[in-house]
């Protein structure tokens, strides 16, 4: 079995004491790798054969206790595996690290919840860093089938696809639409509210899978989770500020627009900045950063562009101040 180049491989050796002989390869260049063995398919309760190569060349293989989820909780030496007493070893051999060991199932046993697991950084005194990634599988050591799929992984892509495309492009273009296209009126209106409407809706999908992402892998990562609910936060205030407008004669108008201007302006700021700490924490390939780098780049040059012909051609209007705003009135207001 396969994921992300791991590869799984196994022989029963004493069907009738049901000892396995397991065999985990997978590209390494530092920082540990795993195969855990769970009840439920949940790390914490589960107990798991770690191996990594030191800074001298020296391999280790060690079994591990995941008792919950902080860092005290994960126990060398306390692994509820029943190994036999054939030495277990890791194997570094060319770019991979070949993980060997003996196991003896409980009798009677269908499937077998699997997790594997890795990290780029390398164990310190046999205290593990927290994975980068995972995946879980089912696998019956009886017949060699295996239920799984890269649910992680398709998600974590879901979530950053989600997130960009709402957050990162529509959001942006639908305050774009507002600020450069108020002499096609209504046509900037309906843009401005079409745009942003669906890049909301996208968006929260994205917020939705990050957190069904959250919940399977339980990633630590504070700082972008907090963001993530903080730009869905002022998002979601951004939709009720629009069914809540007040008239363009009211007195309240005024401060309605500034309300809205800034806090769409936050909200973008902070979304981009999120989006920048997702992609460098998902660990992605370069792609990702490329197209984003990309999408930014010529966001900044089309609305530098934008601005500098709208403060050209309409220098007595004073639209050259205050950014991406919004207007102050709109059809039906």
């Amino acid at each position: 079995f396969m994921w992300s180049l791991h590869i799984l491989q196994y022989s029963k050796l004493k069907s009738e004491d049901n000892i396995t002989s397991i065999v985990l390869s997978a590209p390494y260049s530092s920082g540990w790798v795993g195969i855990g063995f769970s009840n439920d398919g949940k790390m914490v309760g589960s107990s798991a054969m770690v191996g990594w190569i030191d800074n001298q060349g020296r391999a280790y293989i060690k079994q591990y206790y995941l008792s919950n989820q902080t860092s005290s909780g994960v126990k060398v030496d306390e692994g509820k595996l029943l190994t036999t007493d054939v030495p277990s070893a890791a194997v570094l051999y060319g770019d991979n690290i070949y993980l060997v060991f003996q196991v003896k199932f409980p009798l009677h046993i269908a499937r077998q919840s699997v997790i594997l697991a890795f990290s780029k950084i390398s164990p310190n005194k046999f205290h593990l860093a927290e994975h980068d990634d995972k995946t879980t599988l089912s696998f019956d050591f009886s017949s060699g089938d295996s239920v799984s799929t890269n649910y992680p992984y398709q998600l974590k892509r879901n979530h950053g696809a989600f997130a960009i495309f709402g957050w990162g492009v529509l959001v942006p273009l639908g305050a774009i639409a507002a600020r450069y296209l108020r002499h096609k009126d209504p046509l900037w209106y309906y843009l401005h509210v079409l745009v942003q409407f669906l890049g909301y809706i996208i968006g929260f999908a994205g917020v939705v899978s990050g957190i069904a992402l959250y919940n399977r892998t339980h990633s630590n990562f504070t700082t972008h989770r907090s963001l993530g609910i903080s730009v869905l936060a002022l998002g979601s205030l951004q939709v009720i500020a629009f069914f809540l407008h007040p008239n363009k004669d009211s007195q309240v108008r005024k401060c309605w627009n500034q309300y809205h201007h800034w806090l769409g302006r936050i909200c973008i700021f902070l979304a981009a900045i999120n989006i920048v700490l997702g992609i460098e924490l998902s660990d992605t390939n370069i792609s990702w950063k490329v197209i984003y780098g990309a999408i930014i780049s010529v966001m900044i040059i089309s609305t530098t562009f934008l601005e500098v012909m709208m403060c050209t051609k309409l220098p007595k209007e004073g639209t050259c101040n205050g950014g991406l705003q919004m207007p102050t009135h709109h059809p039906n207001s």
